[in-house]
């Protein structure tokens, strides 16, 4: 048996591409079993967060795999771009992976919050039962492999999560936030680890609104802050500085058309927009306005690459944890039965990323 990933990320797309293939975490695990069904794979894991989105499956055969997943994929209007989607193989594809779990391949490194997204794609794929012996051994090593990393190295150290990286700005840009008035759309993780960024930096005026009142209320709640029905959230507008997007809509929230009106009552107060949804929440356009400031997630990669330099020096541990944890999953993989002879003479030799043509 093979390990396959299909994916593309910050690496590879811009945000414009990435929110065209983003998948609602509600799909995620019916997507694995749809494509757990197609007779050339046999187990599937879908991971899509804002800056990636991957297939993951067990197979006989990685080219029929790889053919018969793309096949899947356009037939339900999400056809691989060549360009952009990378492909890997068995002991690239898993550690990719593991990498990926520790916040290696991250936007900003280290960051946490893709362990959890990793982990819930999981479940939601082996809750629909598309995952068996080969994804859950590779998963649960992944996970392990996380947790070892983060105990026994500094690679998390700081300000590790898109959302402290957007406050790092919103601070570069006003200066102390104390006297800063907050509002976060959306009330998921993102939104959360990204309120408490703010909490820390001192700002003590967090509105949250959120289309599921009761989740906006518990975060608020969390954060000392006041919950705002959704749909009364332009009301309380005028007077806040900072605006962020964080919500699962696959469309825009708010509009050029919407805001336009509301900066009228503001009175030449300036606006800062923070857009860490994918699909995006604010429409591009809203940066035309006068006062308005709009950064969406690829914004935040340059203070990504700033905040780097001290987890840098850890990198080196890191990937030799990485590498033993890949060997050893090889080692049982090697030893799983009914391998085909062809695959377990590959894998003694090494197993390798294949072209991103042809998919």
């Amino acid at each position: 048996m093979e390990i396959v990933c299909l994916g593309l990320s910050h690496r590879t797309a811009a945000v414009d591409l990435r929110e065209r293939f983003a998948i609602p975490d509600a799909r995620l695990g019916a997507l694995a079993l749809e494509l757990a069904r197609v007779p050339e794979l046999g187990e599937s894991v879908v991971v899509s967060t804002c800056n990636r989105v991957e297939f993951y499956a067990a197979a006989p055969e990685a080219e029929r795999a790889f053919g018969a997943m793309h096949a899947a994929l356009a037939e339900r209007g999400m056809e691989p771009e060549v360009e952009v989607f990378f492909r890997r193989v068995t002991e690239d594809a898993a550690r990719h992976l593991f990498r990926v779990v520790c916040g290696l391949d991250s936007m900003v490194l280290g960051e946490t919050e893709i362990l959890g997204q990793v982990k819930k794609a999981y479940q939601a794929a082996q809750e629909q039962k598309a995952t068996a012996r080969h994804l859950n051994k590779l998963f649960q090593r992944a996970f392990n492999v996380a947790k070892e990393v983060r105990t026994h190295t500094n690679i998390t150290r700081g300000s590790v999560s898109v959302g402290s990286a957007a406050v790092e700005l919103a601070e570069r840009i006003f200066g102390r936030l104390e006297h800063c008035k907050v509002m976060i759309l959306g009330a998921g993780e993102t939104a959360e680890l990204t309120a408490g960024a703010l909490q820390a930096r001192g700002v003590q005026s967090i509105f949250v609104a959120n289309r599921s009142h009761d989740r906006a209320v518990a975060l608020a709640g969390r954060m000392g802050g006041s919950a705002v029905r959704f749909e009364e959230w332009p009301g309380v507008f005028a007077g806040v500085d900072i605006l962020i997007g964080s919500t699962a809509a696959p469309h825009h929230v708010l509009t050029r058309a919407q805001l336009e009106p509301l900066m009228g009552a503001r009175r030449q107060r300036p606006l800062f927009c923070i857009d860490l949804a994918v699909p995006r929440d604010i429409e591009p356009e809203v940066n035309l306005l006068d006062g308005v400031y709009l950064y969406d997630i690829d914004s935040l990669q340059a203070i990504a690459q700033q905040s780097m330099e001290v987890r840098r020096g850890e990198l080196q541990v890191c990937e030799a944890m990485i590498d033993r944890h890949v060997g050893e999953f090889l080692q049982w993989l090697r030893s799983s039965p009914g391998l085909p002879r062809e695959v377990a003479t590959r894998l003694r030799g090494g197993a390798r990323d294949l072209p991103a043509h042809g998919i």
